[in-house]
């Protein structure tokens, strides 16, 4: 098999090459996204390894230039950050709270109330469609206009678009991740209120973040609760 790793990180990149090369795989190395595309074009590889975090255009970007070339591509994400440092890192940087999956409905209304009057516009970022549904009807009952992303790419195209007043933003979903989404969106200076949401955070984990937040709503949820987190939640200062 011919393995592609793209990583700017030539240690991490050399270490794996080193370590599938004594297993008999074949492997080329390439250290930007760029450099990447153009060497994609020239050859085919079985796997690629795909660093998210990269200079110039990102793994994620990367990803859909290799689709467009082979729709076959067969790629694996990789990441330095855990969901715990990126949880840290977002929450530092001004995301409004992490609601930690499954979470009481009412919760995140009351903070959505907070965040934005009702009648502001809505947006879910959650590979759960089934959880996405669950709360459109919730929402546009209590006045809000409600869209829905599936993925953390179509999450930035409809947020570039505008018009967002509030995202709920699930921490884990395919090839961009949620918090991945919420840095881009700072790097660009184009955040919105944002909630986090996360089913993976363990009890420590949990309340170490809910005394840096205003706490934590779980899936799955009662509407009261979600109410109330949404209440409590404070407009970020402009």
């Amino acid at each position: 098999m011919r393995i592609f790793i793209v990583d700017d990180d030539t240690d991490h990149a050399e270490s794996i090459a080193d370590v599938l090369e004594t297993r008999g795989y074949q492997v080329e190395l390439a250290a930007s996204g760029e450099e990447a595309v153009a060497r994609f074009h020239e050859a085919d590889f079985d796997v690629v390894l795909m660093d998210i975090k990269l200079p110039g255009m990102n793994g994620v970007e990367t990803f859909f230039e290799f689709k467009k070339i082979r729709p076959s591509a067969h790629v694996f994400m990789m990441t330095g950050y855990s969901v715990e440092q990126l949880i840290a890192q977002a929450v530092e940087n001004g995301a409004l709270g992490v609601l930690k999956k499954p979470f009481e409905m009412p919760d995140l209304l009351a903070t959505l109330d907070d965040v934005k009057p009702r009648g502001g516009m809505v947006l879910i970022a959650d590979d759960d469609p089934l959880f996405s549904h669950s709360l459109i009807a919730l929402l546009e009952s209590k006045g809000y206009s409600v869209e829905t992303a599936a993925t953390g790419q179509e999450a930035l195209d409809k947020l570039a678009a505008g018009g967002v007043d509030c995202l709920l933003l699930d921490v884990r979903m395919p090839i961009l991740s949620g918090l991945e989404v919420y840095l881009r969106m700072k790097e660009a200076n184009r955040l919105v209120p944002t909630i986090l949401v996360t089913g993976y955070a363990g009890d420590d984990e949990a309340n170490r973040l809910g005394s840096m937040t205003q706490g934590l709503l779980v899936k799955p949820f009662d509407p009261a609760v979600l109410l109330h987190a949404m209440a409590e939640l404070r407009q970020p200062p402009a």
